[in-house]
């Protein structure tokens, strides 16, 4: 594929910045005024449908006007669903342990230190994971194959978010389960059926933009980077050293795939 419009997605990138870092600093000021910081992990999901609708408008004339729409609905569906979930999950507590214990280690003040590592940090994550949902909207062709098992990839991705939040939250809601293991439905194939799907969604997101080598090597550093963060960092690691001190967790881990899905093992 040729004439893809290298000058115009590096002026879109510019824009892009500006954005994921407006909606972090209206964040921050909600954040001061609401007294937590878990309000950061709505704007995760608000961060990448904003970058997504701004980089469609500015991309006008160049891509393909199919893949354009395709690419802003899907991250503007899996945004927006992940904040509404984050927000109504979080209506009525504190702040998160995570953010308690990062805000414990602050040498100053802390909602400065929030700021420089929280939200800055975050901001910089929206641009630099949603590169192939800009890059998207500059290229020139309809979606080819790859792209289409892209789709697949992202609603497969969506399902095991969404269910598996729904299954959560109805065992949470059941007061006899509280301080228990969830190993139910996808949670009993995964430890992570959430992660795993935010795994598949930008996995599926960087197919769709994968028919051109250069664009594909330009963009490629978006889903190893989330998966990173899913796997190894603020992540999978974090939650299980939260859930390791559960009784049964243990056993749990032993039979339950940490990531990807698969049937449990037998006891």
């Amino acid at each position: 594929m040729n004439g893809f419009p290298w000058t115009a997605f590096a002026h879109g990138l510019g824009f892009a910045a500006a954005v994921a870092l407006a909606v972090m600093l209206v964040t921050f000021a909600v954040a001061l005024r609401a007294g937590v910081h878990r309000v950061v992990d709505v704007a995760w999901g608000i961060g990448f449908t904003a970058v997504a609708l701004v980089s469609y408008a500015l991309s006008a004339g160049h891509g393909d006007d199919g893949r354009r729409l395709l690419v802003t609905a899907l991250t503007a569906v899996w945004g927006v669903r992940l904040a509404v979930y984050i927000a109504l999950r979080g209506r009525g507590h504190g702040e998160d342990p995570r953010y308690e214990a990062m805000l414990a280690r602050a040498g100053g003040n802390r909602h400065l230190y929030a700021l420089r590592i929280v939200y800055l940090l975050q901001g910089a994550l929206v641009w630099l994971v949603s590169l192939p949902v800009q890059a998207a909207q500059y290229t020139p062709g309809p979606v080819t194959a790859i792209g289409r098992l892209g789709c697949a990839v992202w609603l497969a991705g969506v399902f095991f978010e969404a269910v598996g939040d729904w299954q959560l939250a109805r065992f949470k809601s059941d007061p006899a389960n509280k301080g228990r293991i969830m190993d139910r439905g996808l949670w009993s194939w995964t430890r992570h059926p959430n992660y795993f799907g935010d795994f598949c969604v930008w996995w599926g997101l960087f197919l769709i933009v994968c028919d051109d080598w250069a664009v594909t090597a330009a963009t490629v550093v978006s889903p190893l980077v989330m998966s990173r963060l899913l796997i190894k960092g603020s992540g999978k690691p974090i939650l299980e050293r939260q859930l390791g001190r559960r009784p049964g967790f243990a056993e749990y881990a032993a039979r339950t795939s940490g990531f990807f899905p698969r049937p449990p093992k037998k006891a």
